[in-house]
């Protein structure tokens, strides 16, 4: 019962974020290709026609190529965005995927875990439906003592400490292979602050400079991905892309 009501409680958390934040960036927003990502060439290593794929919570930032993926969000907006490009996409939330146990090979969850309370019931979830030997593709920020406000804004519940990262992701049958800094979050922190203050007090205007000049200035402004083994490429990092695998039956 103890479990069942902290996943009733990390549902409904998620849900609200979403209708407040989420639901109202993605009704604004452009999707963007995946091939214009920094994790474009990684990816392109990872697929195969012969290996069904799953990208969670992608809102219209997909990673996974739009044809041959399965794709889960909890936002309609962005499902409906996704579907009007020709991807096979569903409403669902993460932590109840409407997939059979051990159906794909390739599982993509970037910005996700962190937004959760119940972070055991996604990574359950994810570990269920990715068959062994499955490759994880993972994001997620770090280190506690990095919060701001930013953070309280998106939603997160938690920065993770690379350590515990680490155990949590061993406890649910993943190990890490590599890892690499990430994350398209100005450095500026004056920035953010002005953006989170357009965002919330002029939307319209916010939107349209997100859509034609921040986000096209972001991703050209991307740097290539710098893969290390294990979690050693991004120890000092704010955010973390994690390639993992999945281990057992």
């Amino acid at each position: 019962m103890k479990s069942m009501n902290s996943r009733a409680r990390g549902d409904a958390a998620l849900l609200e974020v979403n209708r407040r934040f989420y639901d109202p960036l993605w009704t604004d927003a452009r999707l963007v290709e995946p091939h214009r990502f920094n994790t474009w060439p990684l990816v392109c290593s990872l697929i195969s026609p012969l290996r069904p794929r799953l990208e969670v919570a992608p809102g219209l930032r997909p990673r996974l190529p739009l044809d041959e993926t399965y794709f889960v969000d909890f936002s309609s907006p962005a499902v409906a965005k996704l579907r009007a490009r020709g991807a096979n996409a569903v409403v669902a939330l993460v932590s109840a995927l409407p997939f059979p146990d051990h159906a794909f090979e390739l599982v993509c969850a970037l910005d996700i875990i962190e937004h959760v309370d119940d972070e055991d019931a996604v990574l359950f979830e994810l570990s269920r439906v990715a068959a062994p030997n499955a490759s994880l593709l993972l994001s997620v920020p770090l280190h506690p003592e990095l919060w701001t406000a930013f953070d309280d804004f998106v939603g997160h519940r938690r920065r993770y400490d690379p350590q515990r990262l680490i155990a949590k992701l061993a406890e649910h049958g993943f190990s890490v292979e590599q890892s690499a800094g990430f994350g398209m979050r100005p450095r500026s922190s004056r920035l953010v602050d002005i953006g989170m203050w357009f965002l919330t007090h002029r939307r319209e205007r916010a939107m349209w400079w997100y859509n034609r000049v921040f986000m096209p200035l972001s991703v050209y402004f991307q740097k290539r991905l710098s893969l290390a083994a294990g979690l050693s490429g991004a120890r000092h990092a704010d955010e973390v892309l994690l390639v993992c695998r999945k281990h057992g039956t």
